[in-house]
């Protein structure tokens, strides 16, 4: 598999936790245990792409999360990919705060000459965070009334923004929204 990189939003612990919860059912279930086998964290990308240099990548996020105040987010509704990932998400409440935050984000890249595939661009991303991958077909049903049961919506905050490369997943960086560090 080819590596890639991605720029995630992160959840604050507690939101954090609750979706760890739903990752730990699926395991305990045989749903789904990718997520953890391969060590992610809950979140949000905000952006991906297949050769992306590092370096250059965390001065642009160190600025940009600077300047951001942490993002209330609420994960209202449960969805799926039309392909044959089988990924099944939480999709949060598209507010202007979170689709201005991408936009900007999109903007920062853009000004630093990032290239940003389609999927990223303002009024094509599908913000999401990914609870079950590879889900057989057979458990799709099993899957979808598990998070049914879930008491959503589920609401935090997205406290830290972060590069990681994958596979395996491993974290170049990450930064809290409104501290500058360096």
């Amino acid at each position: 598999m080819p590596k890639g990189f991605a720029v995630e939003l992160y959840f604050d612990p507690a939101l954090e936790n609750q979706v760890l919860k739903i990752w730990n059912v699926f395991a305990r279930r045989q749903i789904s245990t990718q997520l953890i086998e391969i060590e992610a964290r809950p979140h949000i990308t905000v952006f991906a792409g297949p050769n992306i240099e590092a370096t250059k990548l965390r001065n642009v996020v160190n600025s940009f999360a600077a300047k951001q105040q942490p993002v209330a987010v609420t994960l209202s509704a449960i969805g799926s990919f039309s392909n044959d990932e089988n990924v099944l998400f939480l999709a949060p409440t598209p507010t202007t705060s979170l689709l201005n935050f991408q936009e900007q984000f999109y903007e920062s890249l853009k000004r630093e000459g990032v290239e940003v595939g389609d999927l990223y661009c303002p009024g094509c991303w599908i913000p999401h965070c990914t609870v079950a991958q590879g889900v057989s077909r057979g458990h799709l049903a099993d899957a979808f009334c598990i998070l049914r049961d879930f008491k959503l919506p589920l609401s935090g905050y997205l406290f830290d923004i972060g590069l990681v490369e994958f596979p395996p997943v491993r974290e170049h960086f990450s930064f809290p929204l409104g501290n500058a560090l360096d």
